[in-house]
């Protein structure tokens, strides 16, 4: 399962389902709330975070947040956003949970 932050466009929200992904977004059920409670709810219910939030490498890397797995999107491009986001995900999800990832531009970089 896959949690969209806040942050995250709806298209790629709308693109992971129709590829049949569960996906819960932020922005749908709980607008609004800190990352720190958007951790803690990945971590609840198993899920992999999706965000273009750069906060959450401080909670995971400085303050050692536990987390099920966190995919940062670093894309600038609106138009390869959802197709790169939608295949990285269809490819590596079982290789990100419990990992930091990162993806910019082309590359994935999955972090222990």
């Amino acid at each position: 399962m896959i949690l969209a932050d806040e942050n995250i466009p709806f298209e790629i929200t709308k693109s992971l389902r129709k590829e049949g992904f569960e996906v819960t977004s932020i922005y749908e059920t709980a607008r609004g709330i800190k990352d720190e409670q958007i951790i803690e709810m990945a971590l609840k219910y198993d899920f992999l975070l999706l965000t273009e939030d750069k906060d959450f490498g401080e909670l995971v890397f400085r303050l050692q947040m536990p987390h099920s797995g966190i995919l940062l999107i670093k894309i600038e491009e609106a138009q390869q956003k959802i197709p790169l986001v939608v295949e990285t995900v269809t490819r590596n999800l079982q290789e990100m949970i419990g990992k930091f990832s990162v993806i910019d531009g082309n590359k994935l970089r999955i972090k222990e």
